[in-house]
């Protein structure tokens, strides 16, 4: 016999991403009994499992009867339910930790036990993008105190899964992103386990960015791996490269970089504690930083990366994790593509020690590998760079990511847009300044990272003597609509290339 507050599962095929929504008639018993309105956040259980979702309600009968409630597919997926199953609805009770959120809006200090709540309810899927967008906007900017972004990182790993190592020193790398292009982390993974450490990467996909590490990978092996297909792998091949949203590890982060990417927002604070919280989940204890510096770049000037590499450090001591900063140059896409295929082609060239890879992609590798060989301080200071140099260049770091590939699930080849349109220059001159976010921009109009053969092949970077009607980069698209699409963005802009 149905409960007065039941109803009858009827999947209608709703892709509303990770946003778990509810469909019901606005004549349905339930709604109208319990008083439900549209875009209500209410509770759906189905045994002992429950999520939060948000009210849709149909006005006509054509999809839906009475007596029958309809869910997004990611939300059948998580609760794990089948048609004609029956889902109990009610209400759910008021979030506690909205009151801190309140408080951090108006400025006032969080406490630890404050950004412990709210993590547990982000991770619970209590708040709504609205109200993820209120934590992560009054978090904005400089709102955050060490102390703060401390507390915030340690919610974050208690409230996911942690990977433990028998291993002393466990490495890891990351790059605060913003600069197109620069796949570094995959090569740098490749040599240093092929140098004997170990380093279990665990990679974001992109939030505003046409390609982050796991979109790039998965165009060439498997990145949605377990905590145990993990630990096989690392023990396997000393690394990894898999995506950290499979494996649970500071889960909400995973829910701030989805609104993140909505608002185009990747705040300092959140940023540090993004970045760190994962590390320190991930079970790593030494870790290198990259921060790109250019105009156009997600740091802008050399005095906010200084801020943002002393905030980190400290906060990097206070949760007792060995960091080396490193401000690099941002004021150019590196290696030649920019988008998953497009990239994953670069750092193979770069693997294989190809004539034809990308020199500025191999050096910055380099170095990077060279300064997390110096941090293990089994390489001597000043030496790490020559040391990563000999593993790249032997052919070592090509067969141990083959090798890390393989273990993860195969390896392939990536396979690039097939749909292409050269931009060529209108005048003669030297390339000066790029916009790496405009330029970043089309290469997500032609559908990167979701296509993974989308995005831009580069050929024009700074000081580049160009000639009219020489190509400065191409555009590939998986569809023509795609294509057609960054066509009509590009031809409202000027000057995202500057050529005097």
């Amino acid at each position: 016999m149905e409960k007065a507050n039941e109803l009858k599962l009827k999947p209608l095929g709703i892709d509303t991403h990770h946003e778990h929504t509810i469909y019901m008639r606005d004549d349905c018993p339930v709604c109208i009994s319990e008083g439900f309105n549209a875009l209500t956040r209410l509770r759906v259980s189905y045994g002992s499992k429950t999520i939060i979702a948000s009210l849709n309600v149909l006005v006509n009968d054509f999809l839906l009867a009475s007596d029958e409630i309809s869910l997004s597919e990611n939300a059948i997926k998580v609760l794990g339910v089948k048609k004609g199953d029956l889902l109990t609805l009610s209400h759910i009770e008021p979030i506690d930790s909205m009151s801190a959120v309140r408080a951090k809006i108006y400025g006032q200090k969080l406490l630890a036990n404050h950004f412990q709540e709210i993590v547990e309810d982000i991770v619970a899927g209590n708040y709504a993008n609205v109200e993820l967008a209120a934590f992560i906007t009054a978090c904005a900017g400089n709102n955050m105190t060490v102390n703060e972004i401390i507390y915030l990182s340690k919610a974050m790993i208690t409230t996911g899964q942690k990977l433990n190592w028998p291993q002393k020193q466990v490495f890891d790398k990351h790059c605060v992103g913003g600069l197109p292009g620069n796949r570094t982390t995959p090569i740098v993974v490749a040599i240093v386990a092929a140098y004997g450490l170990t380093i279990p990467k665990t990679s974001s996909r992109a939030i505003t960015s046409p390609a982050g590490t796991a979109d790039t990978m998965e165009s060439i092996t498997i990145v949605n791996l377990s905590l145990s297909k993990i630990k096989e792998v690392v023990g396997q091949e000393n690394g990894c490269i898999a995506w950290g949203g499979s494996v649970q590890l500071s889960p909400a982060d995973d829910k701030l970089i989805r609104v993140e990417k909505a608002l185009d927002i990747d705040s300092d604070g959140q940023l540090i504690a993004s970045i760190l919280s994962k590390k320190i989940a991930a079970g790593s204890t030494h870790v290198v930083i990259d921060i790109p510096v250019g105009s156009t770049a997600k740091v802008r000037t050399k005095q906010a990366a200084e801020e943002l590499k002393r905030r980190m450090s400290l906060v990097a001591d206070g949760l007792g994790l060995k960091i080396k900063v490193v401000i690099t140059d941002g004021s150019q896409p590196v290696g030649r593509g920019i988008g998953p295929a497009l990239e994953a082609r670069d750092l193979l060239a770069v693997l294989k020690d190809a004539p034809h890879a990308p020199s500025d992609l191999k050096e910055r590798s380099l170095h990077l590998a060279g300064e997390l060989l110096e941090l293990s301080e089994e390489v001597n200071a000043g030496s790490g760079y020559f040391k990563a140099r000999e593993i790249l260049e032997s052919g070592a770091a090509y067969k141990k990511f083959v090798g890390i590939c393989l273990a993860q699930g195969g390896f392939s080849e990536p396979s690039i847009g097939s749909f292409k349109q050269e931009i060529k220059a209108d005048k003669s001159g030297i390339v000066t300044k790029i916009d790496n976010r405009r330029l970043a921009k089309i290469a997500k109009l032609a559908g990167a990272p979701e296509n993974k053969g989308a995005g831009i092949d580069f050929f024009a970077p700074i000081g580049t003597d160009v000639k009219v009607g020489q190509i400065l980069y191409a555009i590939h698209a998986e569809s023509t609509g795609a294509l057609e699409y960054a066509l009509g963005y590009l031809d409202s802009q000027e000057n995202i290339l500057t050529i005097k």
